[in-house]
């Protein structure tokens, strides 16, 4: 029998601070679950919404974040935390579970290899921190269209680049398809962690990618 409901309405806006329950069970949930980044060091629901709620006092001033939900009830259905990396606020890795330790440490060096010493200035960097979509909602392309509001609201926000690291290869897909390129990678079967290839198990999943893209309006 073939399934004939309807695509479910979707409605994109900028997060409030009212949201601030829903979406970070909602990233909490997502990543602990489906990144393989995530589940491959044993990170919580619990220890990923600490981090997210660290991240909350910026995201609510800066306008960047945007929010989907289930235009029939409300629902949050995804939800893209962006920030301005010059302004960060976020735990540091020692303030949060050790679990983060090899998490922050292939991200880190990832980043630090894309900047080349150089660190971003205010207003000029569109940071994709974390992208999450409920199972309720999955395939009505709500990461996409998170992706391309979060870009087209950094564009009007004279941001020059934006930038991901997309850690499994679903994110790295709707990454592609909006017009983001790789500017590096570090396989997981590579990454020593403390003497320990801490990923190794995981290695079928490639490993994070820094992609960017500029943004309209920016200099060549």
């Amino acid at each position: 029998m073939n399934d004939s409901r309807e695509p479910a309405r979707i409605e994109y806006g900028l997060y409030r601070a009212s949201d601030a329950e829903e979406m970070t069970k909602l990233l909490a949930d997502a990543f602990t679950r489906h990144d393989p980044l995530a589940w491959a060091v044993g990170v919580e629901p619990t220890d990923f919404a600490s981090l997210v709620v660290s991240l909350l006092p910026q995201v609510a001033q800066e306008d960047l974040t945007i929010v989907a939900r289930l235009a029939a009830t409300g629902e949050m259905a995804g939800a893209l935390l962006t920030n301005d990396p010059a302004r960060e606020t976020a735990a540091s890795m020692e303030t949060l579970s050790d679990r983060f330790a090899p998490i922050g440490s292939i991200l880190g060096e990832l980043v630090t290899t894309y900047r080349a010493g150089r660190e971003p200035r205010e207003g000029e960097m569109l940071h994709l921190y974390f992208l999450g979509v409920s199972d309720r909602a999955a395939g009505n392309g709500v990461g996409k269209r998170l992706v391309a509001a979060s870009v087209e609201n950094g564009s009007r926000k004279d941001y020059r680049v934006a930038v991901a690291e997309a850690t499994n290869p679903k994110s790295q897909h709707i990454f592609r398809t909006q017009g983001f390129a790789e500017r590096g990678q570090i396989l997981f079967k590579e990454h020593v962690f403390r003497g320990r290839k801490v990923f190794e198990h995981i290695a079928e999943y490639g490993g994070p990618i820094l992609m960017e893209k500029v943004l309209s309006g920016a200099d060549s």
